[in-house]
């Protein structure tokens, strides 16, 4: 199975992505997960303004198969969650990485160490195979 794991990214264990700019970091789910999940059909967002701690529940991602929470790869505080994912969250099915979930400004920048390289991602994906 080939999954598209962009280089420019990086990953968590739960199939996010991160990018990376100064201290704003955005979040989305990663094309394994989309596939995983199938027709995605709603998307709850956090609170504009919440505070996030890392590796805690933000929202949650439900697909005809299954609800899935999602969960925050960093701690922060959210700046912007994507409302044109209520009115069409199967975006996320068409372009997980065009469409972010979220985005926040990070407070801990230690824990960067955490996130996954794309090559150590793609290890992850095909572990699960």
């Amino acid at each position: 199975m080939s999954h598209n794991i962009p280089e420019n990214l990086k990953y968590t264990k739960e199939h996010e992505w991160t990018l990376i700019e100064g201290d704003t970091v955005t979040i989305g789910i990663t094309d394994f997960a989309q596939s995983s999940l199938g027709d995605i059909v709603f998307v709850e967002l956090p609170e504009e303004g919440a505070s996030l701690e890392i590796n805690s529940a933000f929202g949650v991602v439900e697909s005809i198969k299954s609800v899935s929470d999602l969960y925050s790869p960093l701690s922060g505080e959210v700046l912007q969650a994507n409302g044109d994912l209520e009115g069409a969250p199967e975006m996320l099915n068409t372009d997980p990485y065009q469409n972010w979930i979220v985005k926040i400004r990070m407070t801990n920048t230690e824990e960067l160490d955490q996130l996954m390289t794309p090559s150590a991602y793609l290890e992850h994906c095909n572990s699960l195979n």
